[in-house]
C-alpha cells in the first residue's frame, strides 16, 4: 500500500512539474513576442501622428497663398476707388497689406510663424503684384514684379499671363519648413527630420 501511494505521489509531482514548466514556457514566449513587436508598434503609431501633422500643415499652407492672392486682386476695390493693395510693408501698423494678411492666415495654425519675422523658423512669403511694378510693361511677356518677406528663400520667377498685356498674373508664394511633432529618437526612423513645403497660387488681374 505504501509502495502504491508513493507511485501516485511521484506521478502527481511529475504532472504538476510538467504543467508548471509549460506555463512558464508560454509566459516567456509571450514576453519575447511583446518585446519584439513593441518597437514596431511604436514606430507605426508615432510616425502616423507625424504624418498626420505634416498633412495638416500642408493643408494650412495651401490656404494662405490662396487667400493672399485673392486679396491682392480684389483688395478693397469699390466702384469709386479701384486700386490694388500693397504687397508690403509687413508690419503690425500696415495690416491691410497682402504680405501681412498672408502671414496672419498662417500664424494661427503654424507654430513659430509670426508676421514678417526674419527668424529662420518662420515662413517665407513672396508677393508678385502690379502694386510692386511690372516688367516688360505692355508686351506679351509682361510679368508682375515681386517682393519677399520673412527669411531669405528662393522662389521661381512669375509667369506672364496667356492674354498679356491685357491681364497680369498676381502670385503669392509661401515656403515653410515643418519639423515632426513627435521627436522620438530611434522611433523616428520612417519620417524625415523635416519637410520643406512650397505652395504658390496665381490669379489674373485686369491691366
Amino acid at each position: 500500500m505504501n509502495s502504491l501511494t508513493s507511485v501516485w505521489v511521484r506521478k502527481i509531482r511529475r504532472s504538476f512539474g510538467a504543467f508548471s514548466f509549460g506555463a512558464f514556457s508560454e509566459s516567456a514566449q509571450s514576453m519575447t513576442e511583446t518585446a519584439l513587436l513593441l518597437p514596431i508598434l511604436l514606430i507605426l503609431a508615432l510616425n502616423t501622428i507625424n504624418f498626420g501633422y505634416f498633412f495638416f500643415m500642408a493643408v494650412n499652407l495651401a490656404s494662405a497663398p490662396r487667400q493672399g492672392v485673392e486679396y491682392s486682386v480684389q483688395g478693397f476695390n469699390t466702384p469709386s476707388a479701384q486700386s490694388f493693395p500693397s504687397a508690403g510693408p509687413c508690419t503690425t501698423t500696415a495690416t491691410n497689406t497682402v504680405s501681412y494678411l498672408t502671414y496672419d492666415d498662417m500664424s494661427g495654425m503654424l507654430g513659430g510663424v509670426a508676421p514678417c519675422s526674419t527668424s529662420t523658423n518662420n515662413a517665407s512669403v513672396q508677393v508678385c503684384s502690379q502694386s510692386v511694378g511690372l516688367t516688360n510693361r505692355g508686351q506679351t511677356n509682361q510679368t508682375a514684379q515681386c517682393q519677399q518677406f520673412g527669411p531669405p528663400a528662393t522662389f521661381a520667377a512669375p509667369a506672364s499671363d496667356p492674354e498679356s498685356p491685357g491681364f497680369v498674373l498676381h502670385r503669392v508664394d509661401v515656403q515653410y519648413t515643418v519639423t515632426p511633432l513627435i521627436k522620438s529618437g530611434i522611433f523616428n526612423l520612417v519620417m524625415p527630420t523635416s519637410l520643406s513645403f512650397h505652395r504658390q497660387v496665381s490669379m489674373r488681374a485686369v491691366q
